[in-house]
């Protein structure tokens, strides 16, 4: 087959973070598909199709993504961050599986991208400086009842743990069952780190104990990153800076 998909990451939201990998495959390509905000990001050219879609439609536009490069088209598939990171790769691949046997002899290559939750923690300090975790509080695709073991058990070993959509408009309430268990579980001030629109020229930082951070501090668009118990705030004119120590 002549055709390929390139599972590709936009990175967090700035275009200088975009790699020159992930750039040289969208001047490659011949078609790109990706959920709509994602594909307004790649400029139109002759040549380029570009193919939004909705939300929640990972599968659909998976196979759409594999059925072109099974045509010969050459394909990017979008995500935001890194595709493998609650995003894209993941759906390509189950749709490979169950799909026709032809598809498996299809170039399929992911290309990795800088995560909101890693620029995140840069533009903090280094909260995930030791162990840590990343937890995606969206319940469309999982239980709360299995959010809630994890949360539990990540805050019981002692991880810091990066947050992945924490509070949805139509699903508040999860963010606050999710405050309260790490306050049951941690039972101290630990820092969180609230970023939102991270990269982004709003871009805004809030750094809060953990007995102070509040439901409506987190959207779809802030990256919740909260501490270990050995996760400090160093005081400096330009700022707070956020970190964990290696020995922690």
């Amino acid at each position: 087959m002549t055709g390929w998909v390139v599972i590709a990451g936009l990175g967090p939201g700035n275009e200088d973070m975009v790699t020159p990998e992930v750039r040289a495959a969208l001047e490659a390509a011949t078609d790109v598909v990706g959920y709509i905000p994602y594909v307004a990001r790649v400029a139109e050219r002759p040549g380029l199709t570009l193919h939004p879609s909705d939300n929640r439609v990972e599968l659909d536009r998976s196979r759409h993504a594999l059925d072109m490069a099974a045509e010969g088209r050459r394909v990017v598939v979008v995500s935001s961050g890194d595709p493998g990171v609650f995003a894209m790769a993941s759906a390509v691949f189950e749709a490979l599986e169950a799909g026709p046997e032809a598809w498996r002899a299809l170039d399929i290559r992911v290309l990795p991208g800088i995560t909101a939750m890693l620029a995140a923690a840069a533009a903090a300090g280094a909260p995930l400086g030791h162990d840590f975790c990343a937890i995606n509080l969206s319940d469309n695709l999982k239980p709360w009842a299995l959010i809630e073991k994890r949360l539990r058990l990540a805050a019981e070993a002692d991880f810091a743990m990066a947050f992945y959509n924490p509070r949805s408009a139509s699903r508040p309430e999860g963010f606050v069952r999710t405050l309260a268990v790490l306050r049951e579980t941690c039972a101290d001030a630990r820092p969180v780190l609230f970023a939102r629109n991270v990269t982004r020229p709003d871009q805004v930082l809030r750094i809060v104990p953990l007995t102070e951070a509040r439901p409506e501090m987190a959207d779809m668009r802030t990256m919740v990153i909260v501490g270990n118990s050995a996760t400090r705030v160093i005081d400096t004119p330009r700022g707070p800076i956020l970190y964990t120590p290696r020995s922690a």
